[in-house]
């Protein structure tokens, strides 16, 4: 008789964490600002102490809110990001050197996260040569232009937010909240998804399926996330 098959869902993010969340680890979480992160699985993150962090986003949240909250803790030591300019605890540890920064390009970042979990180890790209991003890199001419060479990034671990999910991990992201989260799925060693809908096998139709299930160990729901909103502009009343 053929062994009953393992749930990827779990009860709650802490449960979701168990066994992951370690000291000096790569975590690669998803997210634009604060669109489309993985808000529950941030917080329980941040509630294992587990320090000595290297996390791989886009950018750190905003103060307070989420990666922000393990900014707030020290429980990270260094962030590989592309815009870092929302967070005021950020650049402060930054500039007092409490904090390691590897800068990358928005462009290059998210390619060095999809080359992670494609299996290509480098490539060649033409953005950031002749300033401080290329600074110890290899660089080459191509057709007669200069290139850069960057290094693909993979992680111990991935936290990524989805729209809906089935029991076997297929997702659906919703519409700009897709943004980064794919790429960390794919470049992690172990991804967890932490979604706001959880449905059968079969209730995806094939053609939506944004990532497919294999790169997904781990889900938890989330069905009420706070989803804040960054920079909140109105009008002026009268205008």
């Amino acid at each position: 008789m053929a062994a009953a098959k393992k749930s990827k869902l779990y009860p709650s993010a802490a449960a979701a964490l168990e066994g992951l969340a370690k000291d000096g680890q790569t975590f690669a979480v998803g997210g634009f600002g604060l669109c489309g992160i993985p808000e529950a699985l941030i917080a329980a993150l941040r509630d294992s102490g587990a320090k000595n962090l290297t996390v791989i986003s886009n950018n750190a949240g905003v103060d307070g809110f989420g990666l922000g909250q393990l900014l707030g803790t020290r429980q990270i030591k260094k962030m590989i990001s592309s815009y870092v300019g929302e967070n005021k605890e950020f650049e402060r540890q930054f500039l007092a050197g409490e904090l390691e920064l590897e800068f990358n390009p928005q462009g290059t970042l998210a390619e060095r996260l999809r080359a992670g979990g494609a299996g290509i180890p480098a490539f060649f790209t033409a953005t950031g040569y002749g300033t401080v991003v290329a600074e110890g890199k290899e660089t080459r001419e191509f057709n007669g232009r200069m290139y850069v060479m960057e290094t693909a990034l993979n992680a111990d671990v991935a936290l990524v937010k989805a729209w809906k999910a089935d029991t076997s991990g297929n997702l659906v992201f919703r519409k700009t909240a897709r943004n980064f989260n794919p790429a960390c799925a794919m470049a992690g060693k172990v991804c967890v998804a932490e979604v706001e809908e959880l449905v059968d096998v079969g209730q995806i139709e094939p053609d939506q399926v944004h990532l497919p299930g294999i790169f997904v160990q781990r889900i938890v729901v989330n069905a009420t996330p706070e989803k804040r909103i960054e920079q909140r502009t109105i009008r002026q009343e009268g205008n």
